[in-house]
C-alpha cells in the first residue's frame, strides 16, 4: 500500500477518535489538554527511548508506552485516555519512518483508553472511591481491574488489528503475518501485565498529588 494512503487511513483514525470525542461528550478544559499532552509525551518517551525494538523481527516491541495510555484513562477519562496513547505512541510510529504502524497503533491504543475508563467509572466506579475510607484491597482490585480491562483486550485487538496491516497494508503472505500474530499476541501480553503494575503504582502515588493541585 502507498504512503499517501497510509498518512489517509491516519488521517480518517484520528477524524473517528475526534468524532467519538463528540459523541460522547467529552469536555476538554486547558488543565485536562494539558494532562493529556503531558501523558502524551511520556508514552512516546516511554516506547521509544525503554523498549525491546522489533522481538524476532516482526516489528513488536517489548515497551511501557502503554502504561500512560491506561493511567490517563483511570484519572480523567477514556476518551482522554485513548489520545493521550494514540497521539504519543503513533508519533513514535511516525518519527520512526512507519506511518502504516501509526495506523493500527492510533486505533488500538484508542481501544484501551475507551475501554480502561468505562471500566473504571461503570463497572469499579472508581472516581466514587475515596482511598482513604475504601478498604485498601477493595481499592486495589478496583485500580488494577480497571487498568488491566483494557489491556488484557488488547492482548486479542493487537494481535487481530495486527494481522490485516501486515497482509493488506505491509503486504505480507498469509503464512508470515500469522507468524508474526502468533509473536505479537505473547509480546503483547507481556506489556499488558507489565504496564498493569505500573499503572496501579503510578495512579495510588499520582491521584492524591493531582486531587491537591486541583488537576483532576
Amino acid at each position: 500500500m502507498s504512503a499517501p494512503v497510509m498518512w489517509l487511513l491516519l488521517f480518517l483514525a484520528v477524524v473517528l477518535a475526534l468524532l467519538v470525542a463528540v459523541l460522547t461528550h467529552t469536555r476538554f478544559t486547558p488543565r485536562k489538554i494539558a494532562v493529556i499532552g503531558m501523558m502524551a509525551a511520556l508514552s512516546f518517551v516511554a516506547y521509544e527511548f525503554f523498549r525491546i525494538p522489533n522481538v524476532l523481527g516482526t516489528g513488536s516491541s517489548f515497551h511501557l508506552g502503554n502504561t500512560f495510555t491506561s493511567l490517563t484513562a483511570l484519572l480523567l477519562d477514556g476518551v482522554s485516555g485513548g489520545l493521550a496513547g494514540a497521539i504519543g505512541l503513533a508519533l513514535a510510529d511516525v518519527v520512526a519512518g512507519d506511518p502504516g504502524y501509526a495506523v493500527t497503533t492510533f486505533i488500538l491504543k484508542f481501544i484501551i483508553g475507551l475501554s480502561c475508563g468505562w471500566c473504571a467509572k461503570n463497572v469499579f466506579k472508581l472516581h466514587q472511591l475515596d482511598p482513604k475510607t475504601t478498604p485498601r484491597g477493595k481499592y486495589l482490585l478496583a485500580v488494577a481491574g480497571s487498568a488491566f480491562s483494557g489491556l488484557l483486550l488488547n492482548v486479542f485487538t493487537d494481535p487481530f488489528l495486527g494481522y490485516f496491516r501486515n497482509r493488506y497494508i505491509f503486504g505480507q503472505t498469509v503464512e508470515l503475518a500469522s507468524i508474526a500474530t502468533k509473536i505479537a499476541s505473547g509480546v503483547t501480553l507481556v506489556n499488558s501485565m507489565l504496564s498493569c503494575i505500573c499503572v496501579v503504582i503510578l495512579y495510588l502515588a499520582l491521584r492524591p498529588a493531582l486531587e491537591r493541585s486541583k488537576l483532576l
